[in-house]
């Protein structure tokens, strides 16, 4: 298919216009960016370079590959990408202001309030909570040659964000599998291909997900506003900066929303993700389940985990082979440029940590799980500061980062501690791109108990 510009550069700019196509009439490369992200944009980096469009999801997208064109758009420096309006394409209906979806002055201030419900202090007091969560969770949890350990996972990373960000008793299964179905549907529905309320539709389910939430956090807010837990929500609702500044109730629970998503579903997939090569690779298993066997306790400390080198390095290429938010959609508020490419304003982009973290320029055989790759002798993801982005970057760096590392620490050390577990020889995890990757057939293995 022959190049077309996107748009004319502006005269006597020296820049140059963005090339590509749009694909196949109406649909685009909606179907192909759904199915098969990565080697769509892989594609386009072959055909086009590191900038480029084409047609997807009932708009006109650039596609900035590689961690020059990923810096550019996290760094900012111009102010010209929108983080609310990219991502608001997709989810806005279903995550209205969360903070990803907030902008610039607006965004700072909000960060600021939130930034006291992720202190060390705070942090500290979650994984004391988190400890006898993930004990519960594990418990219900029985050796079978056909253990689904992706269900089994979402389901006890919902439980452990329900009882760390909102204080929800031990026994409140029922209302926390509601809840969870509720952000299936809100998440799934940002990738409809029909974008309308259509009965039976994904997008009709998210709205009505998005409703079921809101009815949840309200019915919570007068008892948090009363009280002073430890819980997240209550952290939220009693932040205040040094100037007074603080949430109003529709603040907590638009952000409510949005921060246990995103908790429980990146984590999910980043402990699924880690399940699958160990049980692919059962030295690395063996090597992690001896550290954590050496620490002779179930409840780490903070600094325990930390100290907890082999899962560390696991985790980073886990995030790396399969990264949680595979790509970064935003909007161009006014005229900029990339990489020496005119980028008007009101422009949708997007930015591909998946792909990047696969391209062999910076990773050499980058799809072989090689945990050393991040070691210190090593250290690969440091060739280029935006070779390595899971977490994004900027002003927009995944404010939860550091409670999402303690919470897959702290399950995945219970774990090994508790269960072996195996792939068939040939297995391979067949992933579903919509929205969030996650596996097709929810991960059988092999589940023993350990040493047994």
């Amino acid at each position: 298919m022959s190049a077309t510009p996107f748009a004319p550069a502006p005269p006597g700019s020296g820049l140059l216009p963005v090339p590509g196509d749009r694909g196949l009439p109406l649909l685009g490369r909606t179907v192909r960016a759904l199915r098969d992200p990565a080697g769509m944009a892989n594609e386009r980096y072959q055909q086009y370079g590191p900038v480029s469009w084409t047609s997807m999801f009932g708009a006109r997208v650039v596609q900035l590959l590689g961690p020059d064109a990923t810096g550019a758009v996290l760094v900012n420096r111009d102010k010209a990408f929108s983080n609310g309006e990219g991502w608001g394409h997709f989810i806005e209906r279903f995550f209205h202001r969360g903070l990803m979806l907030l902008d610039f002055g607006e965004h700072h201030q909000h960060r600021r309030i939130m930034q006291q419900a992720f202190t060390r202090d705070r942090l500290l007091a979650y994984l004391d909570q988190l400890h006898p969560a993930v004990a519960r969770g594990l418990d219900r949890w029985q050796p079978a040659d056909q253990f689904r350990l992706y269900p089994a996972l979402k389901q006890l990373t919902l439980d452990l964000a329900m009882a760390v960000f909102v204080g929800t008793p031990p026994d409140a299964t029922a209302t926390n599998a509601r809840v969870n179905k509720a952000f299936v549907d809100t998440v799934r529905a940002g990738t409809a291909y029909v974008r309308a309320p259509v009965p039976g539709g994904r997008w009709a389910a998210g709205l009505r997900g998005r409703k079921v939430l809101e009815r949840f956090f309200a019915g919570y807010l007068p008892e948090k506003r009363r009280g002073d837990g430890e819980d997240l929500f209550s952290a939220l609702l009693h932040a205040r900066t040094d100037d007074g500044h603080q949430f109003t109730d529709d603040d907590v629970i638009n952000h409510m929303i949005f921060l246990l998503m995103a908790a429980h579903d990146t984590s999910t997939i980043t402990m699924t993700t880690m399940a699958y090569y160990l049980g692919r690779h059962p030295e690395w298993q063996q090597r992690v389940r001896a550290e954590s066997l050496a620490l002779d306790t179930d409840e780490p400390s903070y600094d325990q985990l930390e100290s907890l080198t082999s899962m560390d390095l696991v985790m980073k290429e886990s995030l790396r082979l399969i990264a949680p938010v595979p790509s970064m959609p935003r909007k161009t508020v006014r005229d900029t440029e990339v990489l020496g490419h005119a980028i008007p304003a009101g422009t949708l982009v997007s930015t591909s940590p998946q792909f990047t973290h696969h391209l062999a320029e910076y990773w050499p055989e980058p799809e072989r799980f090689d945990p050393e790759r991040f070691s210190k002798q090593r250290r690969e993801d440091k060739v280029h500061q935006y070779a390595w982005v899971p977490f994004g970057g900027g002003v927009h760096k995944c404010i939860g980062l550091y409670f999402g590392g303690m919470e897959v620490k702290a399950v995945m050390h219970r774990f090994v501690r508790r269960f072996e577990w195996s792939v068939a020889p040939d297995y391979e995890l067949p992933i579903d791109w919509k929205s969030l990757p996650r596996p097709k057939d929810g991960l059988p293995v092999r589940l023993r108990a350990a040493g047994g």
